[in-house]
């Protein structure tokens, strides 16, 4: 099994070495996009990173790219690697364009694989004879596979180690099931009538956000204060990204201990930020509450928990009607709109929640199509 650590380094003047090597890895990425244009333009083909592997072997030996050498052999075949895999996506059509060049700002890591670090003691890590300090939140498990040097936008520098571990002993069976019905209004409703609200992490925190954004247009583009103001924006970014995973992986925990099988519905995130509407004000406050929900994000971390507790979670197509099918006899109301938010069928005069009655539609039809 596979599980990732995260640390923080402390703050120190070694870190721009870090820096430095994050931004030597932008030159040769943007350097091997250069290659891959230049060969598809010539020969209709993929530079596959085999080609560019040797490549970039010979040009390091170059007085015009000695600095190169600096980031190790290993991490420069992790660009390659990367590059590969944008490729591979797009020809899968799991993404919508080639790689393409990145500015040095948002070329965020570099990658070790077996060499090239070493851990020491007091909770210090040695990279390229150089010794950095972290924050030992916790002790590492398994045997280490890949590090991952990585900065954030506030210039904080985390150490990803991925390891691999044993497989935990499988979490008892409860015998219970549930479905999903993912809303704006409440944020998760379950079959057996278990409702969790909308943290609105976001929106609780836009007036802090006018107000610094606010000063961030009085600063001159170019000036210190500019930068001073735009740091603030992103401080304030990164807590709501905190606890909304925060609140995301504890909730993703709650229902893996509480249901063995779990169904949800499939649904097209994508659609839904870039719908559109009469209302701009609307439309607008209606895209900005769906990203704050992150419902994408928490599948991801609910999967994750499934496979690590052994249970079960489906996914229930995105077409099957479940607000507007009767969960009691199965009458399907085609007037059924968004502001409805009670469900009353004509056939059985049935009447339950609209969140509540989709939960266990979704349960129903997740369960009968094993």
């Amino acid at each position: 099994m596979i599980k990732t650590f995260k640390y923080k380094l402390y703050q120190s003047k070694n870190n721009k070495h870090l820096f430095d090597k994050m931004d030597t890895a932008c030159w040769i990425y943007n350097h091997c996009i250069s290659l891959n244009k230049r060969y598809y333009k010539i020969y209709k083909k993929h530079l596959n990173k085999f080609k560019l592997q040797k490549h970039l072997t010979k040009l390091k030996k170059l007085p015009k790219y000695s600095k190169w050498k600096t980031l190790g052999s290993q991490s420069i075949q992790d660009v390659t690697d990367r590059i590969e895999r944008s490729y591979q996506q797009f020809f899968k059509k799991k993404a919508k364009s080639l790689p393409n060049y990145k500015g040095r700002y948002k070329y965020k890591s570099f990658s070790l694989k077996q060499a090239g670090y070493k851990l020491s003691d007091n909770n210090q890590i040695i990279i390229n004879k150089r010794k950095y300090k972290y924050f030992n939140s916790r002790s590492i498990e398994g045997v280490i596979k890949l590090l991952t040097v990585k900065k954030d936008n506030l210039g904080n520098i985390f150490l990803y180690f991925v390891c691999q571990v044993e497989k935990p002993e499988p979490i008892l069976k409860t015998g219970k099931t549930a479905g999903i019905d993912f809303g704006c209004k409440t944020f998760l409703t379950l079959s057996d009538n278990t409702t969790y609200d909308n943290p609105e992490f976001l929106k609780n925190s836009l007036n802090k956000l006018k107000e610094v954004q606010q000063v961030l247009s009085r600063k001159s583009k170019g000036s210190n204060n500019r930068k001073k103001a735009k740091h603030k924006i992103n401080k304030i970014h990164q807590k709501i990204t905190n606890q909304r995973t925060d609140y995301l992986f504890k909730l993703s925990r709650q229902l893996c201990l509480a249901y063995d099988e779990l169904y949800v519905e499939d649904l097209d995130m994508k659609s839904m930020t870039t719908s559109k509407c009469d209302n701009k004000q609307l439309e607008k406050n209606y895209h900005r509450k769906v990203s704050d929900l992150s419902y994408s994000e928490f599948l991801n971390i609910l999967k994750y928990y499934c496979n690590k507790t052994d249970k079960k979670l489906k996914k229930v197509d995105k077409w099957y009607p479940s607000s507007k099918t009767c969960s009691n006899c199965g009458w399907y109301n085609k007037d059924l709109t968004i502001k409805d938010r009670t469900f009353k069928c004509e056939i059985c005069k049935e009447e339950i929640d609209r969140d509540l009655n989709a939960s266990i539609n979704i349960k129903r039809e997740g369960a009968s199509s094993r």
